[in-house]
């Protein structure tokens, strides 16, 4: 073409596009017009072709009009737009894959326990109001006196995301999570007898050294017994209550957390579905306490010098 304006007509022939819907584009905005004939036609410059090409491969994204206007018109970047239609089909693919978790779950059992797992899987199905359910649930359940740190770690351990793309036994975890969650008096958090702390934040930060030595030592596979995760946890609750680190102290204390175990039963449940939602990628404080109370009771027995 030599010209260097066009009629609505010429664009229609040139770019395959119906004139109604070239006609549809220039009034709304999204077709520039170079200038009008003297009968008073619109004509269109270069840029009008260039435009129509942005248009064409947009829509071919579904993209909306309302979107497709911003992003020609230069409201809206052309990354920006990636970046957020990215975003929106990301959790779409989230959500179906949810669906289809849920619906292999339904699938993969008889009838009467489809009922059960029907009922309880109907409430994780918004996923983020379901998330905020538990994180609702432990911030109210969690001692008052935990340093909000520690306090957050806790919630997060304890409400992870949901997967994007859940096996069928995670989704149903996740359900029967929410269950008990949801059942009367689930839970007083009673694992460090924080209401015997005389110093809670003091506590808490070394309770903490002990944690992180224990989940090592749970991760790395190594067997119950003396060593830096049991004296750290002893420590924290000797200093706690200004008492020693001496043998009659790790025989009351090894008798206290193994009177107590640590967990209501319910919470003893509600790790264990945690490592399925999970994948094993969490630490189980069921395990950890169990390992902590077994290394503590060896090291009552252990006649080697401390430091």
């Amino acid at each position: 073409m030599t010209h260097r304006t066009w009629s609505i007509g010429e664009l229609a022939a040139g770019t395959g596009i119906a004139v109604k819907t070239l006609r549809y584009y220039s009034d709304s905005g999204l077709l520039p017009v170079a200038e009008r004939s003297s009968g008073g036609h619109r004509r269109y410059g270069p840029e009008a072709w260039e435009r129509i090409g942005l248009i064409r491969r947009l829509r071919a994204l579904d993209t909306p009009i309302a979107t497709v206007a911003r992003v020609a018109s230069g409201e809206q970047a052309l990354g920006d737009f990636v970046a957020t239609e990215l975003d929106a089909v990301e959790e779409q693919l989230t959500q179906l894959r949810w669906r289809q978790a849920t619906l292999r779950a339904l699938d993969d059992c008889v009838d009467g326990e489809r009922l059960r797992r029907l009922e309880i899987l109907a409430r994780v199905q918004r996923l983020p109001q379901a998330r905020r359910t538990l994180t609702d649930h432990w911030y109210r359940e969690l001692p008052a006196e935990m340093p909000k740190r520690r306090l957050d770690l806790m919630v997060a351990m304890l409400s992870p995301e949901p997967s994007h793309d859940p096996s069928p036994a995670a989704a149903l975890a996740y359900a029967e999570i929410h269950v008990l969650v949801s059942t009367p008096g689930f839970t007083r958090w009673t694992g460090d007898h924080s209401e015997e702390m005389r110093d809670a934040p003091a506590f808490y930060g070394e309770i903490d050294e002990a944690a992180a030595l224990t989940a090592a030592a749970v991760r790395a596979g190594l067997p119950p017994g003396p060593g830096e995760a049991v004296d750290a946890f002893v420590s924290a609750h000797a200093r706690a209550r200004r008492e020693s680190d001496t043998p009659a102290f790790r025989r009351f204390l090894h008798a206290l957390v193994s009177r107590s175990s640590g967990f209501d039963p319910r919470l003893r449940r509600y790790w264990g579905l945690l490592d399925t939602v999970t994948g094993g990628r969490s630490l189980n404080m069921t395990a950890a306490h169990a390992w902590l109370t077994d290394g503590l009771s060896l090291s009552i027995t252990d006649t080697s010098p401390r430091a």
